[in-house]
């Protein structure tokens, strides 16, 4: 498995190539834990303690926003005990970065819908937000309940009802996530292809990396940190613009 992680070699002007927008689909917790002998819940404390760490190696290399897909709108259809257990979980971990946010002057987005959460950790969404919004240090944004689908027909909705006819630009301030740079790098693993719901507006022109290593894995491993950058910098990013070809099938003229 760990073929797929070997380093290649990469050229100075590769290795400057940096994405500003690096989102991760957290997946595989309860398979790690499962794997391990332990019990599934295991596997998201496992998930969730090394975000921090993680956050300042990707800002210190030149990222400037970091996203993490937690928990999605489908997530509610998991037994009351692992919602339960979640819930209390993100509670804590967004109380911590509250001290994150102002050590590192960090600016915390929560996305997604408050109407399901918990009062007390709905209120901790707004306060984290709130308590960071000016500061100039990066993004980290944690996708809590929630759905692409959905955002994009509330921002429909939303402009529908202002009466005023809409372009890409103006679009996306009706979006949860309007403020947010375009994605350039997404990252899923646990071995699965999908992007399950994610950012759809964000994703139109995100490079997917899938990877075969579980969510607790990759938090842990810098190597794994690396690997993601030394993949994308592979990329060619072309925008729908391609490379100059000989599209008549004529020869060259000498």
């Amino acid at each position: 498995m760990f073929k797929l992680f070997k380093k290649k070699k990469t050229d100075i002007a590769t290795q400057t190539r940096v994405p500003s927008h690096i989102a991760f689909i957290c997946d595989g917790n309860r398979r790690w834990a499962e794997n391990r002998g332990l019990p599934p819940l295991m596997g998201h404390q496992a998930g969730i303690s090394n975000f921090e760490n993680l956050v300042d190696w990707y800002m210190a290399r030149g990222v400037s926003t970091v996203t993490f897909f937690i928990f999605s709108t489908e997530n509610w259809n998991r037994s009351d005990e692992e919602v339960g257990f979640l819930m209390d979980l993100f509670y804590a971990e967004l109380k911590k970065n509250m001290a994150h946010a102002l050590e590192k002057n960090l600016r915390y987005r929560v996305v997604g819908s408050r109407d399901r959460l918990p009062k007390k950790l709905a209120d901790m969404c707004d306060k984290l937000e709130e308590t960071s919004a000016e500061n100039t240090g990066g993004t980290v944004v944690f996708a809590l309940n929630y759905g692409g689908q959905a955002e994009i027909i509330d921002a429909v909705n939303a402009a529908i009802a202002d009466g005023t006819p809409v372009d890409k630009d103006t679009f996306e301030t009706y979006l949860d996530t309007g403020d947010l740079l375009p994605i350039d790098l997404m990252v899923r693993t646990s071995n699965e292809f999908r992007i399950s719901n994610f950012l759809l507006w964000k994703l139109a022109y995100a490079e997917l990396l899938f990877m075969q290593v579980h969510w607790p894995d990759l938090v842990r491993d810098e190597t794994l940190w690396q690997y993601t950058l030394d993949e994308y910098a592979r990329r060619d990013r072309r925008f729908g613009g391609g490379k100059k070809a000989n599209y008549a099938g004529k020869a060259k003229v000498k």
